[in-house]
């Protein structure tokens, strides 16, 4: 499989759906209608969940999740000048954040652009501008309104509790770098859909549930799954200090905060991507928790994997490679076809 067989306008139509944790109608709704439009049946739990059945040749069944939750902020109150305080949803790097665009979404679907900014915004004015700690307490939104109060915005539609979406920036390089927020974890969404694409005329060798998981950021997205003997969960390969990934890899996670995860299927992955010749990586993942996190805690008698195509960065200005979108998306048809 080459570059070009990727449909890489629909990754990018699928980065550019705000879709922040507890957000996620628009994404899901996309998602529904496209995977319709491949001939497939789907339905959603009561959280949302998306969830798509394949009939495969046997009667094993193996779920695939991946989620479509992203990181973003939710107004926490309008400040006495007009302008909005925040709180976080899930764990952005906050300081990432510091100057970017972004969008408001009121209860009544009204949109407002902002800037989300630090308290010292300018180091024309403030001593401290280089210094201040970027964080809930001294960052801000400024809203693109002719707003001076509290009521001003008020009459906008604005109130606490609305949601904030950041602008991903999506962009792929000519050398193939995916460069965009929220690969964490849409990448693995998109190459969830190609998985789709692949099967429309053919039938897996097991049966298949996929499932697209809406609040994995805040810890509970796979936490009630249906019925599976065992749980692929499809999330971001982590790059960094005393790990082995690249971005043109898949990684395979043995172990993450939640504890290691199922000796057979991590070993059958292994070998898998070494008998199909993969960029592979066995990694170990400190402060990380996934789906696959979720359904065992939960207590779902299963067992449970991790893989993702390695992404640098993450929870900040992330990027990953075209090859290991690739890589990822071979692991997932070699493990559906074991």
């Amino acid at each position: 499989m080459n570059n070009t067989n990727l449909d890489l306008k629909l990754f990018e139509q699928i980065m550019n759906i705000p879709s922040p944790t507890g957000y996620t109608n628009k994404i899901i709704s996309f998602l529904e209608e496209y995977i319709k439009g491949l001939g497939y049946k789907t339905y959603k739990n009561k959280k949302g969940n998306l969830i798509v059945e394949v009939k495969g040749e046997s009667s094993y069944t193996i779920g695939l999740s991946a989620h479509v939750d992203t990181l973003g902020l939710m107004v926490r109150s309008i400040r006495g000048d007009g302008n909005l305080n925040f709180t976080k949803l899930g764990g952005p790097i906050l300081a990432t954040y510091d100057g970017e665009y972004c969008t408001v979404h009121t209860r009544d679907n009204k949109k407002y652009s902002g800037t989300i900014l630090s308290t010292s915004p300018s180091v024309h004015v403030y001593p401290d501008a280089s210094s201040k700690s970027r964080d809930e307490n001294n960052m801000y939104i400024r809203l693109d309104e002719l707003v001076y109060n509290k009521k001003d915005t008020e009459k906008l539609g604005i109130s606490n509790g609305d949601f904030v979406s950041i602008n991903p920036k999506f962009e792929i390089t000519e050398s193939g770098f995916v460069k965009t927020r929220f690969l964490d974890d849409k990448a693995s969404a998109f190459i969830l859909l190609e998985v789709l694409k692949y099967y429309q005329n053919k039938t897996p060798k097991q049966n298949l549930k996929v499932i697209f998981t809406t609040f994995e950021e805040v810890g509970h997205g796979a936490s009630n799954i249906p019925d599976v003997d065992e749980l692929l969960a499809i999330d971001m390969g982590c790059i960094g200090s005393d790990l082995s990934c690249t971005e043109e890899m898949v990684s395979i996670c043995a172990k993450d905060s939640g504890g290691p995860y199922d000796y057979d299927m991590t070993t059958n992955l292994i070998n898998l991507a070494k008998e199909n010749n993969l960029k592979y990586a066995v990694d170990i993942y400190p402060f990380y928790s996934s789906d696959g996190t979720a359904a065992l805690r939960a207590g779902n008698d299963i067992k449970c994997a991790l893989i993702g195509s390695g992404i640098g960065a993450s929870h900040g200005m992330e990027r990953t490679h075209i090859n290991g979108i690739l890589n990822t998306y071979k692991l997932i048809l070699a493990y559906i076809e074991k």
